[in-house]
């Protein structure tokens, strides 16, 4: 239950910023990373660079599901 309610948090904050750059990732990262980006990265624009960092800074610590959409993500392709 605490993880919906994150992820919904994620959502109402991504979605200022997503009107002003395109959303970046896929919908199973969206999915899966949504609690980590809330508890390692709050309070970071989820479509920029920092994003990434931030992510890539605490890889350890995130969620297996988390890491596994990410191992996904760059396999097909992505940054």
């Amino acid at each position: 239950m605490r993880r919906l309610i994150l992820a919904f948090g994620l959502i109402a904050i991504a979605a200022p910023a997503s009107a002003q750059a395109p959303n970046r990732g896929n919908q199973e990262l969206q999915t899966n990373c949504a609690g980590d980006a809330i508890t390692f990265c709050a309070g970071i624009d989820p479509n920029s660079p920092q994003m990434d960092a931030c992510f890539k800074k605490n890889m350890s610590q995130m969620s297996p599901n988390c890491r596994r959409a990410i191992d996904a993500y760059k396999a097909a392709g992505g940054k």
